[in-house]
């Protein structure tokens, strides 16, 4: 089927955004003088919070200039940013290849396909970095056709979260709220809250959730020496840094299914650290976020009994 001409806009990059705020009482019990509340971002129409990000980086490419007529959308993803470029570039008429590794879930991949675009696979053992530096490969090979949004150093990616994110934490969150937690996959949404957090409350800490090398979590990027790091990522608005328990995170999603609440594996990861906080400091009021939602993960094992 041949791509439509390229559209200036679409009703779907208007309904992102604006998620709900609630309270997660999955702690309540053992920490009574608490509370926290999480957004949750699966209520995008892409269904995660890469919609944000993904809307943003391509409504701003529109009006620099860079998107337009038969530009083929380019980048890597672990898959829900892949999902929203699919989405959303189909939608604006034009074709998307994404690179993701292959050990991406099943349900990832087939939303991708379901839009059209191009999967480009990459051996999941070398990790995300390999799909970065191919994608990379695939732009300086044949930089006229492609539209590279290259969310790991697309300036519009923070700012969709310093605009939207955090304005709707600092308007809807409870003004008692003293911590926020988030991971760091390209350094987005973590950069641009903290980064309005610091101008409108100081006083709120902001807190990284580290994951482990090996398994990882799908989402989240190692840091440091030896690997590629995001250059959007503001380690200046980073307070502290916890690293995540992979087991202990699981059986977090576990207990948020039970109270009915089905968020992906990031978000048992990020409540993880939300109660090491709440160890520290049982009276603490803490605001994080639900990137998508659990019915992504079934063929990657994490709701296997």
């Amino acid at each position: 089927m041949a791509v439509n001409r390229a559209k200036q806009s679409s009703p779907l990059l208007d309904l992102v955004g604006n998620t709900p705020l609630i309270e997660v009482p999955v702690f309540q019990e053992e920490f009574p003088r608490s509370s926290v509340y999480a957004k949750l971002e699966s209520m995008n129409p892409g269904g995660s919070i890469k919609d944000r990000s993904v809307s943003r980086m391509l409504r701003d490419a529109q009006a620099d200039g860079l998107l337009h007529d038969n530009k083929i959308v380019l980048d890597s993803s672990s898959g829900n940013a892949g999902i929203a470029y699919a989405m959303f570039a189909s939608a604006l008429g034009h074709k998307v290849k994404i690179v993701i590794p292959d050990n991406a879930s099943a349900e990832r991949r087939q939303r991708l396909e379901a839009h059209g675009a191009e999967i480009i696979l990459t051996d999941g053992v070398l990790g995300y970095d390999e799909a970065l530096l191919e994608v990379r490969r695939m732009y300086e090979g044949n930089p006229d056709i492609y539209f590279f949004a290259d969310q790991y150093s697309n300036e519009s990616n923070w700012l969709a979260h310093y605009e939207t994110t955090a304005q709707e934490i600092l308007s809807q969150a409870p003004k008692t709220f003293s911590y926020f937690v988030s991971g760091i996959g390209t350094g987005g949404t973590i950069t641009g809250v903290g980064r309005r957090l610091r101008e409108e409350r100081p006083d709120v800490q902001i807190v990284a959730a580290i994951p482990p090398e090996f398994p990882g979590v799908e989402g989240l990027k190692p840091l440091g020496a030896d690997h590629i790091n995001p250059a959007i990522f503001d380690r200046s608005v980073v307070d502290k840094w916890i690293e995540i328990d992979i087991d202990a995170s699981r059986s977090i999603s576990f207990a948020l299914a039970r109270i009915g609440i089905f968020s992906g594996q990031s978000s048992g990861a990020y409540m993880y650290v939300v109660r090491q906080i709440l160890e520290q400091d049982p009276d603490a009021h803490v605001v994080t976020v639900f990137p998508d939602a659990g019915d992504r993960y079934f063929s990657v094992g994490l709701w296997e009994p």
